[in-house]
């Protein structure tokens, strides 16, 4: 590591002044802190979010569910309230990382970070979210734009996430067993409007995937998905699976989560 100075503040206008002039946000410090110790990113100052009462709860609004940004995984698994109001959402939360990363892990700080294998903004995508900022409110399909990439800009900070009450949803992963991030992970969600499916761990982002959507939308069944293409060529391959291995994994986990959502 290296010298930098350290920063708790009290409240959000307090976090976004500091963060305005030049701090670094920290969230639950899963990505952040272990690229500080290899020297990927070395901030001059870190900007403590813990003790922030805006970026905390979760709280039912109308039709949705509010869930604030420095909302721990655990919080999100365990929440009853979330639990049978949109259990698929539960579902995902529970099954991140493991115990540790989920008692430090932050919604807000991962789907900031966009990990092209993280769990969180398939599920944001799939519901169709709104990803709330200091600044302004912004749509899932929006939102995510690439590797680490999103429509932030350096000094906004998402504050909460707002999550529509779907019909079903579920998710369903492969796990990477040494990281336990998604080699392959789809969220399905029925809507009034339709099927979304959003896939992580599969391309350079997370992304929907038109065609599997609109089998889902004609009949909602596993069987439906066996008829999709799934083009290889768009997704990635590395040292734990081929592109072609992704592919399969693809339909395989969306007929996982379509029988999860019918269950």
């Amino acid at each position: 590591m290296y010298t930098f100075t350290y920063e708790r503040p009290a409240s959000l206008s307090q976090a976004l002044a500091l963060i305005d002039a030049g701090g670094q946000a920290l969230g639950g410090g899963q990505t952040l802190l272990a690229s500080m110790k290899q020297r990927l990113h070395q901030p001059e100052q870190l900007v403590d979010l813990s003790q922030v009462p805006e970026l905390q709860g979760i709280r039912q609004q109308g039709h949705a569910w509010v869930v604030g940004a420095f909302c721990r995984h655990q919080e999100v698994a365990s929440h009853a309230g979330l639990r049978a109001a949109l259990p698929g959402l539960a579902h995902l939360a529970e099954g991140i990382g493991d115990a540790q990363v989920r008692a430090m892990g932050t919604l807000g700080g991962s789907v900031a970070n966009n990990d092209p294998a993280a769990c969180y903004p398939s599920a944001v995508l799939a519901y169709g979210a709104t990803v709330h900022t200091n600044r302004r409110t912004i749509a899932a399909d929006d939102f995510f734009q690439g590797l680490y990439t999103t429509a932030l800009e350096a000094d906004e900070l998402i504050t909460a996430i707002e999550f529509p009450v779907v019909q079903r949803a579920a998710y369903a992963k492969f796990k990477q067993p040494a990281s336990r991030f998604a080699l392959v992970g789809v969220c399905v969600a029925q809507t009034a409007a339709g099927v979304r499916v959003a896939i992580t761990g599969a391309g350079n982002g997370v992304f929907r995937h038109a065609g599997l959507e609109a089998a889902l939308t004609k009949s909602f069944t596993p069987e439906a998905v066996a008829s999709v293409s799934i083009d290889a060529q768009e997704l990635n391959g590395d040292l734990h699976a081929s592109a072609d291995y992704r592919a399969h994994l693809i339909k395989v986990q969306t007929q996982r989560a379509v029988r999860q959502a019918l269950a």
